[in-house]
């Protein structure tokens, strides 16, 4: 086998040891069992809360060890062709099934990546706000680009998309809106885009000139069941208005828009896309979702550190560039991932940037240190 192959073999054995870490390969087909053995249990749904529970958790842990097995018996597959075609010497066997490997390291390194989503709340849905900058009309519009961009990625996951608010520009794109995003390590892979997003263009409302545009992102769990989080009913004001939504795909008139105010921490959530007593739900999970995130920070020291020095509202404290004029360009300020490919970003192509993150910060662990290479 050649050396570069060789190598190929390596690295996914070595996304394998960490997958198998993380689910703890050797008591997974006990905990398995175990997890049938219950879901027989005719008294099950009698409680339908710890049911759905315990039905999530023995998928996750069935599609683990499907991801884990089908990636082991793949790399063995196409290794035994390897030698098979060397023994025959069939170059073309050969090239195919190294061709295959290096398409299976991609698949390993990503779902590797996933394995390290195991914060807290990783693995729940979540909440994406998004709000314009100062800047009129050009930054409404980066407002609408960005809700583009996210939704796309969202939806090229497989993910459920549901859009909770949204506050139409003066005269083109969004002042602000708000989506809950819903589908496993949706928060995980969607918590390293909050920040300032900043782009660079040519303006397209007749001015020529170049112009710089602002945009804010937010993203916070969705919290569940197990995240006691209490909210006093003195804290709170809540307020019920009429809404009306931008034109086209998100028409939207109504007259049960809920508005709820934590007085103690000034935070303010709407939902303003179902009946009032839903959205009344909607608002107070919201809430519970943004006071979660913050004792969140609490709990992270570095993210504290991190909040304090950019300051209240400096525009100018971007995570990532997004460069359209004179060059093409998207750039993480963080990670200094970047790419020129900028269509296929504005289109959803963030999985590169959200892995680069991930890889850096997940649960304070470098990529090496999570593979066991530290």
């Amino acid at each position: 086998m050649r050396a570069e192959t060789q190598n190929i073999v390596s690295d996914i054995e070595k996304s394998l040891n960490l997958l198998g870490q993380r689910m703890n390969r050797e008591t997974a087909p006990h905990r398995l069992e175990e997890f049938n053995a219950r879901v027989e249990d005719p008294n099950l749904w009698d409680d339908p809360e710890a049911a759905q529970k315990l039905m999530r958790d023995r998928q996750l842990l069935v599609d683990a060890m499907g991801i884990y097995d089908g990636i082991q018996q793949e790399l063995s597959d196409n290794v035994e062709l390897i030698e098979l075609g060397e023994m025959e010497e069939d170059d073309e066997v050969i090239k195919e099934a190294e061709e295959a490997l290096k398409a299976l390291r991609e698949t390993a390194a990503q779902k590797e990546l996933e394995a390290l989503l195991d914060g807290e709340a990783d693995a729940n849905d979540t909440f994406l706000e998004i709000n314009a900058g100062a800047g009129g009309t050009e930054a409404c519009d980066w407002a609408a680009m960005l809700q583009r961009m996210y939704v796309r990625w969202a939806e090229k996951r497989g993910y459920k998309v549901e859009l909770q608010s949204e506050e139409a520009g003066a005269e083109a794109g969004i002042k602000s809106c708000a989506y809950k995003i819903s589908g496993h390590n949706a928060y995980g892979w969607l918590k390293s885009e909050s920040g300032v997003h900043r782009l660079v263009r040519i303006s397209p409302f007749g001015k020529g000139t170049r112009e710089t545009s602002f945009a804010s992102v937010w993203v916070y769990p969705v919290v569940d069941d197990n995240i006691e989080i209490e909210v006093n009913p003195a804290d709170i004001r809540i307020d019920t208005f009429r809404s009306s939504g931008a034109g086209g795909q998100h028409v939207n008139t109504t007259d049960s828009a809920v508005r709820i105010t934590h007085f103690p921490t000034g935070i303010v959530v709407t939902s303003s896309e179902k009946s009032q007593h839903q959205n009344r739900d909607i608002a107070m999970k919201a809430l519970k979702s943004r006071l979660y995130q913050l004792e969140l920070d609490k709990r992270n020291a570095a993210i504290n550190e991190a909040h304090e020095s950019k300051g209240s509202a400096g525009w100018g404290n971007q995570i990532r560039s997004y460069v359209l004029q004179p060059y093409q360009m998207v750039k993480d300020l963080r990670t200094e991932h970047e790419t020129s490919d900028t269509k296929g970003v504005l289109d959803g192509d963030l999985d590169g940037f959200m892995a680069a993150t991930l890889a850096m910060n997940a649960t304070g662990k470098s990529r090496a240190e999570a593979r066991g290479e530290g």
